[in-house]
C-alpha cells in the first residue's frame, strides 16, 4: 500500500494537469486553421502550408511505419508533390477539439475524406504560440476495420519478413 500510495499521487496530479475543456470560440479558430492547412496542401501552396507548424521540430508522422518527420525532414520529402501542382486533398468530415486546462495547448482528432487513402484519421496537437496556433505534432492513419485486422496484419508481417 506505501508503494501505491506516491502512484496515485502522481496519477492524481498529472489528470489535474491535463484536464481538458471545450471553449467553441477557440475551437472554431483550430477548425478554420486545419481546414486552411488541408486546402493549402490541395493548393499546392508548399509555404502556406508549413506555415501552420510550430517550426521545424514539429513532427508529421504519415500512414507507413518509416514516415516519422521532423517537418525539417518532411519538407524535402513533400516538395515534389507540391512542384506538381497538387500535393494531397484531405477533407475533414467530423473533427473533435480540446483545450487543456490554462488554454495554451489543443488536441485534436479528425475522420478525413481523402481521394488516395479512402476514409482516413488525423489527430494532432496545436500550442497557442505569439503567432496564433501552431501544429506541434499530426498523425496520419487509415483505420483498419476490426474485421480485417488478422488479414492487415499477415501482410505487413509477409512484407516486413521478406
Amino acid at each position: 500500500m506505501k508503494k501505491l500510495i506516491p502512484v496515485l499521487l502522481l496519477l492524481a496530479a498529472c489528470n489535474a494537469s491535463v484536464k481538458v475543456e471545450y471553449d467553441e470560440p477557440k475551437a472554431n479558430d483550430i477548425h478554420t486553421i486545419l481546414d486552411d492547412w488541408h486546402k493549402a496542401a490541395a493548393d499546392a501552396d508548399f509555404e502556406k502550408y508549413f506555415s501552420y507548424f510550430e517550426n521545424d521540430s514539429s513532427i508529421f508522422m504519415g500512414t507507413d511505419a518509416t514516415e516519422r518527420w521532423t517537418i525539417a525532414e518532411f519538407k524535402p520529402w513533400s516538395k515534389p508533390y507540391f512542384e506538381r501542382g497538387k500535393a494531397w486533398s484531405f477533407k475533414a468530415t467530423e473533427r473533435v477539439v480540446y483545450f487543456s486546462k490554462d488554454g495554451k495547448t489543443s488536441w485534436f482528432d479528425e475522420a478525413l475524406d481523402t481521394p488516395n487513402l479512402g476514409p482516413s484519421r488525423g489527430t494532432g496537437v496545436l500550442t497557442n504560440t505569439s503567432d496564433g496556433w501552431k501544429i506541434a505534432h499530426y498523425n496520419l492513419t487509415v483505420p483498419i476495420p476490426n474485421e480485417l485486422v488478422g488479414n492487415v496484419v499477415e501482410q505487413i508481417d509477409s512484407v516486413l519478413n521478406k
